[in-house]
């Protein structure tokens, strides 16, 4: 399937939820999930049906002083 992730078009394979999108791209680190203009609590991903044509972007978390 064909993702918009973060502005860019992207092909991905064998995913069907955002959570499996996040594990197929090897992040770890603490991110917020926006799902076609959406905010996803982390709850969610698990639940959370992506389909082609969906928009995402993937933010990580930066933490500073």
């Amino acid at each position: 399937m064909r993702l918009k992730l973060n502005g860019k078009h992207r092909d991905v394979h064998g995913v069907a939820t955002v959570e499996e999108l996040i594990a197929s791209l090897g992040i770890h680190r603490m991110i917020v999930v926006e799902h076609n203009g959406e905010i996803l609590s982390r709850e969610s991903y698990s639940e959370r049906p992506i389909q082609d044509g969906d928009a995402l972007e993937i933010v990580h978390m930066v933490g500073g002083g």
